[in-house]
């Protein structure tokens, strides 16, 4: 018995958790069920025929986040017969069996390397009415060569490396996403201009250490040439990425950052710790001096540039004196925004097994005072901004405060959040239309613009959210994305058609 009224296509949900590359692969999740005649259950369907939980193995409390999530699920399954339930992503290929075992109930387990067997897998287990696990351990097609649900009009993930050939001792990830795989530079400007051809106006290029792009095919430049080939495409206004290692970060990349007018002028780039002896712990293979290095370099390029990083606090065998060096490089470097954490124990990575674990009353309260230090520079930082004028993509869901306060939100090119009055232009704005604005006021997290807008330009990705349409890249060939819904597949020629 299946739970979808007779002749009507069967819902679906993804739930993610994790990292941009989870939010790809969910994009890509959704388009491969869709393309398998499942249809997007409504946001308040309690009772979609498929839910999908993609999964991080990164996060503190991951596993219990995920078994809390499917235990909630079981008595909806028990009502609603011919329900499934899937798990994908990096705890999938963590924990592979051991998710049936603890959840009986799940009908699909699948790995990192394998999201194109998904609509293949439910069917299999509504067949069998029996759990299929399938982990893969390593990748069989590159996943950009699969269908894609966009999540958005206006701006477009575009995967250009996947896996990652470091080892740092706290992070897992080279286990669960394998050795860094390549894309051939021209599938992803196929890709990109795709995008742009729906409408699209911003790409961020993703991998899990983007400037090492090129490795495979050995060329070390290969990621600067990439961003100066995507300012040659029209119609894409923004380009960012994430993320570089710094000891991957050559000359020609911010070169080509200066030079090509649609590379924004934002930067995330790890640090970690300012501690030598900290980094020498985690192999991370560069030092403070050459962290610093970079920035000097990317400031003479670009004085406006806003450079983020990631931080994690308490690593095993962190001494105060140690801390104390992570927040003169926080102070030195003047981060425009920072994602701090506080280590904690993965399993599967050689940081647990390290002397010198700290308690967490110590990590705790050094965690407290690297969020004070970020947020005076932070706040410093963007009081600089306060009269100036800033180019704003509007987008969904950056301002809860929004709808109360009658404003607006989105990115300026260098990253930042704005949250802008709208003014005579109230709603005639959508999300994907450009908006000039001046700041009027800075908190250490966004900025907001209080006047009314100096200009508004309306685009071809305002024009599809407002019709409530998203970009579908096909996965054969790359050829050009439609919106809206997809053209019927054509009919088979010779062999078996199925069933």
């Amino acid at each position: 018995m299946t739970t979808a009224a007779a002749g009507s296509p069967r819902t679906y949900q993804v739930r993610t958790y994790g990292c941009q590359m989870n939010v790809h692969d969910s994009e890509r999740i959704s388009g491969l069920l869709e393309d398998a005649g499942y249809v997007r259950a409504a946001e308040a369907d309690e009772q979609p025929d498929v839910v999908v939980f993609n999964t991080c193995a990164v996060r503190e409390n991951a596993d219990n986040r995920l078994y809390g999530n499917l235990g909630h699920l079981r008595p909806v399954k028990a009502k609603h017969p011919g329900m499934q339930i899937a798990v994908g992503g990096c705890l999938a290929q963590k924990d592979r069996g051991d998710i049936v075992r603890k959840a009986p109930w799940v009908d699909v387990v699948f790995g990192t390397h394998n999201i194109g067997s998904l609509p293949a897998l439910l069917d299999r287990a509504r067949h069998n009415a029996a759990a299929e696990v399938e982990i893969l351990e390593s990748l069989e097609v590159f996943p950009s060569t699969l269908p894609t649900r966009r999540e958005s009009t206006y701006a477009g993930w575009v995967s250009i490396s996947v896996g990652c050939n470091n080892t740092c001792t706290f992070c897992i990830v080279p286990s669960l996403r394998g050795k860094e795989k390549d894309r051939r530079p021209g599938d992803i400007l196929s890709e990109v201009r795709a995008l742009v051809d729906s409408g699209v106006l911003e790409v961020t290029l993703l991998g899990q250490n983007v400037n090492s792009y090129g490795v495979e095919f050995g060329d070390r430049y290969a990621f600067g040439k990439l961003l100066r080939a995507c300012g040659d495409i029209d119609g894409l206004e923004r380009v960012r990425f994430t993320s570089p290692h710094p000891k991957d970060f050559t000359d020609d990349v911010i070169a080509a950052m200066a030079e090509t007018p649609n590379v924004c002028h934002s930067l995330h780039m790890p640090l970690q710790s300012g501690s030598d002896d900290v980094l020498r712990a985690m192999r991370r293979s560069y030092r403070s001096e050459r962290y610093l290095g970079i920035i000097e370099k990317v400031r003479a390029a670009m004085p406006d540039a806003a450079i983020t990083t990631d931080i994690i606090v308490g690593f095993p065998g962190e001494t105060e004196a140690d801390f104390a060096r992570t927040l003169d490089v926080v102070r030195e470097a003047r981060f425009s925004s920072a994602f701090t954490f506080q280590y904690s124990k993965r399993p599967g990575t050689p940081a647990p097994t390290m002397d010198g674990q700290l308690p967490k009353q110590v990590v705790q309260e050094r965690y407290e005072r690297l969020i004070a230090c970020v947020e005076e520079i932070t706040w410093a930082e963007n009081k600089k901004l306060v009269g100036e004028t800033v180019e704003v993509l509007v987008a969904v869901g950056e301002g809860r405060k929004d709808e109360r306060t009658g404003r607006m939100s989105g990115r300026a090119r260098d990253g930042r959040l704005v949250h802008f009055a709208t003014g005579d232009l109230a709603g005639r704005i959508r999300p994907g239309d450009i908006v000039h604005t001046t700041v009027t006021y800075a908190a250490p997290h966004h900025l907001n613009a209080d006047g009314a807008p100096l200009a508004h330009r309306r685009t071809r990705a305002g024009d599809a959210a407002e019709a409530g349409q998203v970009p579908r890249t096909p996965g054969v060939l790359l050829g050009l994305p439609t919106i809206g819904a997809p053209a019927a597949p054509p009919a088979p020629v010779g062999g078996c058609a199925a069933p």
